[in-house]
Order: C-alpha cells, then sequence, then structure tokens
C-alpha cells in the first residue's frame, strides 16, 4: 500500500506528463509567434521539473504511475478535440486556450511544490523543492505576460 505522500507525488507526475505534452505543442505552435520562443524555453523548464519530480519520487522509494499518467495524457489529447468555430485549420483561440491551459498546469504545479514545503519537505534529497515553487512562481508571471498578448492579439479579431 502507498503512503499519501507517495500517492500525491504519483499523481503530480502523471498530470505532469500531460502538461508536459501541452507545454510542446504548444511550442511547436506557437514558434513562428512573437512569443515562440519564450513558450519553447517554458517547454524546456517544464522537462527539467517532470525529472525533479520524478527525482524526488525515487529519493522516496517510488516510481511513477504509468497507467495514470497515459490516462491523463490520453485526457489531454481528448481536450484538443473542442469547438473552436473551424473545422479544417486552427483557429487562432487555440492559441488562446492553450496558454490558458498552460498556466492551469503551472498552477497545479507550484501548489504540489507548495505542499511538499507545507510538510516539511523543502528538500528531497538533492531537489531543492523551494527552488522549484520559485521557478513555477516565474513560469506562472511568464505565461501571464503571453496570455496578455495572445488575448489582445486573439480577442480583437472579427474571425474565431
Amino acid at each position: 500500500m502507498s503512503s499519501p505522500l507517495v500517492t500525491y507525488l504519483r499523481n503530480h507526475e502523471a498530470a505532469a506528463g500531460a502538461g508536459r505534452d501541452l507545454f510542446h505543442r504548444a511550442a511547436a505552435s506557437h514558434r513562428e509567434r512573437p512569443w515562440g520562443a519564450d513558450v519553447e524555453r517554458l517547454a524546456g523548464d517544464v522537462d527539467s521539473d517532470i525529472e525533479a519530480l520524478r527525482q524526488i519520487l525515487r529519493e522516496v522509494g517510488a516510481s511513477p504511475d504509468h497507467l495514470s499518467r497515459t490516462a491523463l495524457q490520453l485526457g489531454e489529447r481528448v481536450g484538443r478535440l473542442k469547438p473552436n468555430g473551424r473545422v479544417l485549420r486552427r483557429s487562432a483561440l487555440s492559441d488562446l486556450v492553450e496558454v490558458e491551459g498552460m498556466l492551469d498546469a503551472v498552477q497545479a504545479k507550484a501548489e504540489g511544490w507548495r505542499a511538499l514545503v507545507a510538510a516539511g519537505l523543502s528538500r528531497v534529497g538533492d531537489v531543492d523543492v523551494e527552488a522549484l515553487l520559485q521557478r513555477a512562481e516565474d513560469q506562472r508571471e511568464r505565461l501571464r505576460g503571453i496570455h496578455a498578448r495572445v488575448a489582445a492579439e486573439v480577442l480583437t479579431r472579427s474571425e474565431p
């Protein structure tokens, strides 16, 4: 039987896999946009954060829950099938929805790090959880800036 900590870490690792898919897809689709390089850097940060989370799992003697990760990644893919006013090509609204999804993912990640700190796990082995929390807060601020730019561009268009 798993401890609450192990279950919590596994759930966050599974969700992080789906979040990583979103960040990498967004990095590809936003590549030519003025904020594309920022999204690409954020995707790289997410990769590093997932590796840190996996290191924490190893430190507590646990491994990722591959079934949960697969289910959440499938859910992320199904979530792409949303009405956006376009049938055959990508809608500009997709850019805004993706950025909002990335904001949600980073907020969940920050709360996960914050929970570990609250539980007295500011450092787990070589992993500095407080530094990860600070990085998540920085990522959120960067995404808020991107969100403002995307919203200003997308919501002033006459077509979806």
